[in-house]
C-alpha cells in the first residue's frame, strides 16, 4: 500500500457502527471518543524571502508563496469527498473482505465540501464514539461529482461550481487572479504512522486530517508555478495532481495545532 504524505466547514457525519470483539454478550459495547479536525498543513505565509512585503492584494486570511520574483496568493482553497473512513486494525470477527467488512468501518458516505483553512488555523470536522481499538488507516475518496446520481445531483444544486470539479482554488499569481479546478476522482488510503490508539479515556482523541497546499503550485527545483498551467489540459497539470495527492497526510493531533506531535 502507498503511504501519501503531507482538509474548513463543520459537516455532520453520519457514521457506521464499527465491529466489536464478537458477540454473546449482553452489555452495548464500550464506546471513544475521537475527533476528526482538518489542516491545510502550513504557516500563513511561506516564503522563500521571508523579509519580503506580503502583496497588496494578500489578507491576513490568505496563504502567500514567495520564490524569487514570484509570489503566489491562496484565498480558497475547497475539495470534495465522500466515503470516509477510520479503519481498525484486523481483530478476530472482523473480515478482512466480502460481506460485512463495511461494519468494521467507521464511515460517511458523502459527498460534502470541506473548505480548507488556508490561514493556519485547525478546524474541527465532527466527534465521533468508536470502539477501543487500534486503527492504522483513514481511507477516503477525493470525488468529482456528476449528474449520474441523486446524491450528486443534490449536491450540485447547492454547489453548482463542482459540476466535474473535485478540487477550486481561487488567488492571485504574480497581481493576476486565477481559478484552478481538478477533476481528481480516486481512493486515497493514508496509513496511520504510529498507528492511533483508542482507548476508554474520558480525554477525547483527535485525529487531524492535512493537505499541505503550500506543496501543490511547486516544481522539482521549489519554483512556483502558474496554477492555470495546471489546469486540464495544462502543461503542469499531471505535476500538481500527483504534487496534491502526495501532500496528504493523517495523525493523532493532542496538541491540536495542525501539525505531527514531536
Amino acid at each position: 500500500m502507498r503511504t501519501l504524505h503531507h482538509l474548513g466547514l463543520v459537516v455532520a457525519m453520519v457514521f457506521g457502527s464499527a465491529c466489536d470483539a464478537p458477540t454473546n454478550v449482553d452489555t452495548p459495547p464500550s464506546k471513544a471518543v475521537v475527533s476528526l479536525s482538518i489542516s491545510a498543513g502550513t504557516n500563513v505565509a511561506v516564503a522563500g524571502d521571508r523579509g519580503r512585503t506580503p502583496p497588496r492584494l494578500a489578507t491576513a486570511r490568505d496563504l502567500i508563496q514567495q520564490v524569487g520574483q514570484d509570489t503566489l496568493v491562496l484565498t480558497a482553497v475547497s475539495v470534495v469527498l465522500r466515503k470516509v473512513e477510520l479503519k481498525r486494525q484486523y481483530v478476530p470477527g472482523c473480515p478482512v473482505d466480502g460481506p460485512g467488512v463495511d461494519g468494521c468501518h467507521e464511515f460517511q458516505a458523502g459527498p460534502f465540501m470541506l473548505r480548507l483553512p488556508v490561514n493556519g488555523e485547525l478546524n474541527s470536522i465532527v466527534t465521533i464514539d468508536v470502539p477501543p481499538g487500534t486503527y492504522d488507516e483513514v481511507e477516503f475518496e477525493i470525488h468529482k461529482p456528476d449528474d449520474d446520481t441523486p446524491i450528486d445531483q443534490a449536491f450540485l444544486d447547492a454547489h453548482p461550481d463542482f459540476d466535474d470539479v473535485s478540487i477550486r482554488v481561487e488567488g492571485w499569481f504574480n497581481g493576476d487572479w486565477f481559478v484552478f479546478t481538478q477533476d481528481l476522482n480516486e481512493k486515497q488510503e493514508v496509513d496511520l504512522d504510529p498507528q492511533l490508539v483508542v482507548d476508554e479515556s474520558p480525554m477525547e482523541t483527535n485525529l487531524t486530517l492535512s493537505l499541505d497546499v503550500s506543496t501543490w503550485f511547486v516544481d522539482s527545483s521549489g519554483g512556483l508555478l502558474d496554477p492555470r498551467s495546471a489546469n486540464k489540459g495544462g502543461e503542469n497539470e499531471k505535476l500538481v495532481e500527483d504534487n496534491i495527492e502526495q501532500s496528504i497526510d493523517a495523525f493523532e493531533d493532542r496538541d491540536r495545532n495542525g501539525w505531527r506531535d514531536a
